[in-house]
């Protein structure tokens, strides 16, 4: 059983526990949500175990905050219960609604035994947050996750072009409406499954952007590590998971493909080898990364007024995925009703490589993909007619090696994720925005069968999260990059899918780097025992002139010149 608080820091607000569950070599470790047995009964007055995921602290106003308690609830069996609600209003300890920072608190305790689950929160249908709970140990645990969610809940209170990249006006949910007993978030169960939302927009709008929500459960919980269908059928394997190594999600406006996610691969923090996540959990599994699509050139098909849909759908996707998203709309306050034209829209089919070479249960499989997808249209309004331009490109390459009989499966995963948005007017570039993200993955599992049950698994991986950023506006630019990467090695004695024995140690460097705010830490552990731990906020002129020069010269030739061209016209210079 755990004990969560969710607060607010200065909604009818729902939260929901999902288990994650499934079963063939690094998928074995589905099973695995036991804790460590125990060699003593532990002391009622034991310390708890603190758990935390790595990221970048929030900065906050030099103004004393006003706290307000959402909810405090005991989650135990949670199995096909509802979700739990609580009614939300404004709080009156607090001075004003002119908030200038609103953070989201989930903390939790929890003791003994309990599988990793997946929960959402969400308000009024509008997901805030989705997370993976921890696995505790016998004495105890707690985990802190908090989320700036300012863009989610304060309206654009600028009414100007330059509020563009303001928070926006509206957001409208697109998931599942109440009551259910399986959470707001459509489920999608397989290659063929589509999963839709009406929706209606105010037609003053002039901006929208969708905001999606993904996570990847049971037969796909490691979907970067399942076999192609031919290798499973020519070994005759059952209960192992196939369709490949590739996903994405697909996201679809009446019918017509706007954009796509090629998702990170968040590893819960019961896989691969439960104890490399305690007490530091993987990447995004406290916080799960949601994706942004712009959804601005395709405004002039919405904005009649009749209701409109979007669908989703995982392309290979077997069971389960769970999605939803929020549309998020920014409205012309001087216009009752604007108008709009898509001008060009490409969104061209994948691009899919497979070379298997494989001899029985041993062999190498190398998966390649590609994708491209772009958009142009305009909006006029009180603002003037603003062009808007979005552009996704996708690369993905997956080598995956099956030796020992099966027993052994290495992956070595590299996803690459590059979107640029850009809004101008016949007389000057309102925004941009390019965002650069790269996900390395590498992962190697060695199982061996010690007799009466009990296998030994050895596992060693390393996870990354990797993203450079450039926002160029009417009056400056900042540029801003993140390298977050974890090594993880582990070692665990399995009997009857209980851990017996065993021992996780995990490094992780994450460093942050801005215009205004930079971020270090390095951070080291083994089995619950931090060995250590380096912070360091420090924002020095040559770091940020290296960012500046070394993210130019990462960009595309052609993102290069362009950026290089534009800062030239500014008679701006690199941070």
């Amino acid at each position: 059983m755990a004990v969560a608080v969710l607060s607010l820091l200065f909604f009818s607000l729902s939260l929901f526990l999902q288990p994650l569950s499934s079963t063939a070599n690094i998928h074995k470790t589905k099973l695995l949500r036991s804790e460590l047995i125990s060699q003593a009964t532990p002391s009622s007055d034991a310390p708890l175990t603190t758990y935390f995921e790595v990221t970048k602290p929030i900065k906050l106003p030099r103004t004393k905050p006003c706290s307000y308690l959402i909810l405090q609830h005991d989650f135990g069996y949670t199995y096909e219960k509802p979700p739990v609600l609580a009614n939300y209003s404004p709080p009156s300890n607090c001075p004003s609604h002119d908030f200038a920072k609103i953070v989201l608190e989930w903390r939790a305790i929890c003791k003994g035994t309990q599988f990793d689950r997946i929960f959402g929160v969400w308000l009024g249908g509008v997901e805030l947050l989705r997370s993976c709970t921890a696995e505790p140990r016998a004495t105890g645990i707690v985990w802190t996750v908090k989320k700036d969610i300012t863009s989610s809940y304060e309206p654009n209170s600028d009414n100007s072009v330059n509020g563009y990249l303001s928070g926006a006006d509206l957001i409208l949910p697109i998931s599942r409406n109440l009551p259910l007993n399986d959470g707001l978030w459509f489920e999608i169960e397989n290659s063929t499954d589509i999963e839709s939302k009406e929706f209606k927009i105010p037609q003053n709008a002039y901006r929208a952007v969708l905001e999606v929500y993904v996570s990847f459960h049971e037969n796909d919980e490691f979907w970067y590590a399942n076999l192609p269908n031919e290798y499973i059928a020519a070994n005759n394997l059952t209960d192992t998971p196939g369709n490949g190594p590739f996903r994405e999600v697909v996201v679809s406006l009446d019918g017509m493909v706007v954009g796509a996610v090629w998702p990170f691969t968040v590893i819960y923090t019961g896989g691969v080898n439960p104890l490399l996540w305690r007490p530091i959990t993987g990447i995004g599994s406290f916080d799960l990364p949601s994706y942004d699509i712009e959804i601005t050139p395709f405004l002039g098909t919405v904005l009649d007024g009749k209701p409109h849909e979007f669908a989703f759908s995982v392309t290979n996707a077997l069971n389960v995925w769970f999605i939803d998203a929020n549309l998020h709309v920014w409205l012309d306050k001087k216009s009752q009703k604007n108008e709009g034209k898509l001008l060009k829209h490409n969104s061209l089919p994948l691009l899919v490589s497979l070379v298997s070479n494989f001899t029985g249960l041993n062999g190498t499989f190398l998966t390649s993909v590609s994708r491209s997808i772009s958009s142009t249209g305009w909006v006029k309004s009180s603002h003037g007619t603003i062009t808007s331009n979005s552009i996704q490109e996708f690369d993905y390459s997956n080598f995956m090696v099956m030796g020992n009989d099966g027993n052994l499966q290495i992956v070595n995963q590299i996803i690459d994720f590059n979107d640029s948005v850009s809004a101008t007017t016949p007389n000057s570039c309102i925004h941009s925005i390019k965002s650069f993200k790269r996900f390395p993955l590498y992962l190697y599992s060695d199982d061996a069968d010690q007799g009466n049950g009990t296998y030994a698994s050895l596992a060693n991986l390393t996870l990354g999260y990797n993203e450079d950023r450039v926002k160029t506006a009417t009056f400056g630019f900042s540029v801003s990059s993140l390298k977050n990467l974890q090594n993880g090695q582990g070692y665990m004695l399995v009997k009857d899918n209980l851990v017996v024995s065993g021992l996780g140690s995990t490094q992780q460097a994450y460093r942050y780097d801005g215009s205004k705010f930079c971020y270090f830490r390095n951070v080291s552990s083994s089995n619950y025992t931090i060995l250590y731990d380096k912070v360091d906020s420090t924002c020095s002129k040559r770091r940020r002139s290296h960012l500046g020069f070394g993210l130019a010269k990462w960009w595309p030739p052609s993102a290069r010149r362009a950026f290089l061209a534009s800062v030239s016209h500014d008679n701006k210079k690199l941070p």
